[in-house]
């Protein structure tokens, strides 16, 4: 029987052209999105791809211009077809204490305890092109004043909303790097990376300096729950220091098939060689608490903008 799931993307195109950003030159597809659109991209003929469920998401998201230091260029990035996977680690306040700015406090479930986070992403069709990413992540207080952490703790265990300070931020593709680091101020690298999520299996591997592991994950994907376009859309505000000053990006994502597992049993979590590995380990995470995968959604990927952080 023919496979109901939307043809993927699995090699990168062979023609390259080359595009300056903020005074950077980078390669990126030719006749891709971004070499054809420069991320203005034509909704309708996003709508007309077979791996995308729809575009009304974005129609209500107008894009603006602004200056940034990868140049002039617009906001939100559009990303329509996306997949994700995401492990819920506790880990000792301690440990995440002496990894994070002290203008950032850890988001505690019990005393002594935060949450930390593996995750990983595949970008099938986006603005910038097709690529992979992961990250290892802890999630914070909110740097606004007056919000009580149990709601924001709720909050985030349900994904409606995550504040988060990334440590490792590795993906596919020189645009994503240069975008990532110089424009969002992430600790962005290009490394191989891989990763495939369907309905069935959840897996990926991010490859270190010598092409050995550096953190690889392989696990059966959580029963799914489909929604409407627009029903379930949560946030992530990440915060970064740009040039000496906190700044945070908003993050908005549409879920449309998703699920998760509690106290997952059958995951295997590699933690290898290499600068995600030496993140992880950093921070002494103790159990995996929850699994959570998206097998289809889109994003809404925000400049950063100046924000007010607490003085600790």
């Amino acid at each position: 029987m023919p496979s109901s799931q939307p043809q993927r993307e699995t090699a990168p195109q062979h023609e390259t052209v080359k595009v300056d950003l903020g005074g950077r030159s980078v390669t990126v597809p030719k006749g891709g999105l971004y070499d054809r659109y420069r991320m203005d991209t034509d909704l309708d003929a996003i709508a007309r791809d077979p791996r995308v469920s729809g575009v009304d998401f974005f129609r209500k998201l107008p894009k603006t211009k602004v200056d940034s230091p990868i140049g002039e260029t617009l906001t939100p990035n559009f990303y329509y077809r996306i997949s994700t996977a995401r492990l819920t680690m506790l880990a000792p306040t301690r440990a995440i204490r002496s990894r994070l700015p002290r203008e950032l406090a850890p988001l505690e479930v019990a005393p002594g305890l935060g949450l930390v986070s593996a995750m990983f992403f595949r970008y099938d069709v986006c603005d910038i092109d097709f690529y992979t990413e992961a990250a290892v992540g802890i999630a914070v207080k909110p740097a606004r004043h007056g919000r009580l952490g149990f709601f924001d703790l709720v909050s985030a265990l349900k994904n409606e909303h995550l504040d988060s300070y990334v440590l490792s931020l590795p993906v596919s593709t020189e645009i994503a790097q240069v975008r990532g680091h110089d424009g969002y101020g992430f600790p962005k690298w290009v490394t191989g990376l891989d990763v495939d999520i369907d309905a069935h299996r959840t897996t990926a591997r991010v490859a270190n300096d010598a092409g050995g592991v550096d953190l690889a994950l392989s696990a059966p994907t959580p029963a799914q729950n489909s929604f409407p376009s627009g029903k379930r859309v949560s946030s992530l505000t990440s915060y970064t220091a740009i040039d000496g000053a906190w700044h945070s990006t908003l993050s908005q994502t549409n879920v449309l098939s998703a699920g998760t597992a509690l106290l997952p049993r059958d995951l295997q979590l590699t933690v290898g060689q290499g600068r995600m590995a030496d993140d992880l380990r950093s921070l002494k995470p103790m159990r995996t608490i929850q699994f959570d995968v998206m097998t289809e959604g889109q994003l809404a990927l925000h400049m950063p903008v100046p924000t007010s952080v607490r003085t600790r």
